[in-house]
């Protein structure tokens, strides 16, 4: 991992040097929530990332430790990413940033899912951190790989 010079030693300014663009978050999102693994997943995910911009985030989300590359078993010429332990830590985070969206903006997400999310935070959790060891890359949310996003089902492994 190359270290960078940084503006300061304050936890959220080095947080947000990593992560604060427009579009790291989503990559980490579609690695953790809806089972992408290929750069053409992520080009297909509907989000509409310019192929440079991609390339760029997920060469720095690899230098900073929070995805790695594989080749892929049937053609080593593509790659599969997938989160590090360090990655994966981060699903609190977006967790949060699901829950504040849905209770505060209009999103596609059902209200009532969001609110069982919002109840049952640790058992979400726990079933994203159980997949990720798995390598389970079934979506989370169910219809979360349908180009608009939207999922009005309930959370896999949920009542």
């Amino acid at each position: 991992m190359r270290k960078t010079e940084r503006r300061s030693g304050c936890p959220v300014a080095i947080s947000l040097e990593i992560l604060g663009d427009r579009w790291s978050l989503l990559i980490i999102r579609d690695l953790m929530v809806r089972g992408l693994r290929t750069f053409s997943d992520f080009q297909q995910s509907g989000e509409k990332i310019a192929t440079n911009i991609l390339s760029d985030r997920l060469r720095k989300l690899e230098g900073a430790g929070i995805i790695r590359t594989r080749p892929e078993k049937s053609d080593a010429r593509k790659s599969n990413y997938r989160l590090t332990k360090k990655g994966i830590d981060l699903a609190p985070v977006l967790l949060e940033l699901l829950i504040w969206g849905s209770r505060h903006e209009q999103t596609g997400l059902s209200r009532s899912l969001a609110m069982n999310m919002e109840k049952d935070r640790e058992k979400v959790l726990a079933e994203v951190r159980k997949r990720w060891q798995r390598n389970d890359r079934r979506p989370l949310l169910p219809g979360s790989t349908e180009r608009n996003g939207n999922s009005q089902k309930k959370l896999v492994g949920s009542p």
